[in-house]
């Protein structure tokens, strides 16, 4: 009997893993790779000492290394001699950080901030911003479920929208041909859409472009957006480290204030103070009244609670640190630029280098007058696969390039790759 016994368990034991086998997962499909992440992957495989990463979207210094803010670190060591706790912050945040971050983008002289009728809350950096926008958007906002993303865009506008339960939709921006802001096509796209759709606009420092509208073109922009009562999400994500002057990176989302648009804007503190792993973002939208700015703030509450209760601390700490100190203020506005200038001198020294020293055919000029960290180069993807493949130069397959990932060091190597790939000599 004993032995029977045994027998029939030892069986089963057997079968069983036939049975687990067949997972609750079996038909999850693989996801397509990351495009950046996959430049990183053979980037860092590369053994070649003249390589250079230009897919990475993070600020480097004059030696390729990360880079951490002087103010950064000083307004680490006033918020260590606060000694402060560890415990929760409230659901939206530190209020101070989420005021200071508010003037930051607005202005000391925007109405809604002086009324007292700007709705904000602190956020994981500028994607939980974008999230948190495009969830109240998708829930509150009576008149449409349409958002407007211009072509092309940072690529995680579109799941983090879609995510959010919004219809995304496209509108022109990019000219490939002349590697340019597509005006006529942006107008024309934005006078089509729907009545009351939402449309994302890129503060400054467009990504993945560098192409910004002019202030006069911002000003018709803002006239459509009037005319056909779209309502404008700013994503703000380089202010201050796109031109190096924070009041002069806001002017579009100023000027659409002071123009009466009702807007919500997402920011990030990820580029202009370095607080990449630190995830401190604000999100604000603009309201009628003090009335409307308490029930507008209890739903944004409802959106935050069951997404991640509350946000870090530690980031938000630091950056109120710096925009509620006016010494340390002044100092981290000249940390910025500096970092925007060494960028704007990438930009001049690749244009000097392709059109004068080496006499690269084509015309470069859109190198020097776009803005911010990231450059549509013009180059085609076989000519940016023969970059990698050959000359070690690593960059996106559309030709977009981090102008962080250039300095002193590898600039004239890059110059004379780029030559060497547009002349077919790789």
């Amino acid at each position: 009997m004993l032995a029977s016994t045994i027998a029939r368990r030892t069986a089963t034991t057997l079968r069983a893993p036939a049975f687990r086998s067949i997972s609750a997962w079996a038909n999850v499909p693989a996801g397509p790779p990351d495009p950046i992440l996959g430049i990183t992957e053979a980037f860092k495989a590369d053994k070649d000492p003249r390589k250079i990463n230009l897919g990475v979207g993070a600020y480097r210094d004059e030696h390729g290394k990360p880079y951490i803010l002087q103010t950064v670190k000083k307004a680490e060591e006033i918020v260590a001699s606060q000694n402060p706790d560890k415990e929760y912050l409230g659901i939206t945040g530190l209020p101070e950080f989420t005021a200071r971050a508010t003037l930051l983008a607005y202005g000391a002289e925007s109405t809604p901030l002086q009324q007292g009728t700007i709705s904000s809350t602190q956020s994981i950096s500028g994607t939980g911003a974008l999230r948190i926008g495009g969830a109240f958007l998708a829930r509150h906002y009576p008149h449409s479920k349409v958002i407007y993303l211009p072509t092309p865009t940072w690529g995680n506008h579109i799941p983090l929208f879609r995510d959010s339960g919004l219809e995304v939709r496209g509108y022109r921006y990019f000219d490939k041909t002349n590697v340019s802001l597509d005006f006529e096509g942006l107008k024309a796209d934005l006078l089509a859409a729907p009545d009351h759709a939402i449309v994302l606009l890129h503060a400054c420092a467009h990504n993945p472009t560098g192409i910004d509208p002019t202030p006069e073109q911002w000003a018709v922009i803002s006239d459509i957006v009037k005319e056909k009562k779209l309502f404008p999400f700013f994503d703000m994500a380089y202010q201050g480290f796109a031109s190096g002057n924070t009041a002069r990176d806001a002017f579009a989302l100023r000027h659409f204030v002071a123009q009466g648009h009702q807007v919500a804007v997402a920011q990030s503190f990820a580029k202009n103070m370095g607080l990449y792993g630190e995830r401190t973002g604000n999100f604000s939208l603009t309201v009628a009244d003090p009335e409307e700015k308490a029930r507008v703030d209890s739903q944004l509450k409802i959106i935050i609670r069951p997404m991640y209760s509350n946000p870090p601390a530690h980031g938000a700490r630091i950056a109120n640190a710096i925009l509620g100190d006016p010494t340390l203020y002044a100092q981290w506005e000249a940390e910025v630029k500096g970092m925007a200038d060494r960028i704007i001198s990438m930009r001049e020294k690749v244009y000097n280098l392709l059109t004068h020293d080496l006499k690269t055919p084509g015309e470069w000029g859109h190198i020097k007058s776009q803005i911010g960290m990231f450059s549509y180069t013009g180059l085609q993807p076989a000519q940016t696969k023969a970059l990698a493949e050959k000359a070690h130069v690593y960059m996106t397959a559309d030709g977009r390039i981090s102008m962080a990932g250039l300095n002193g060091g590898n600039v004239e190597y890059f110059a004379q790759s780029v030559d060497a790939a547009v002349r077919g000599n790789l």
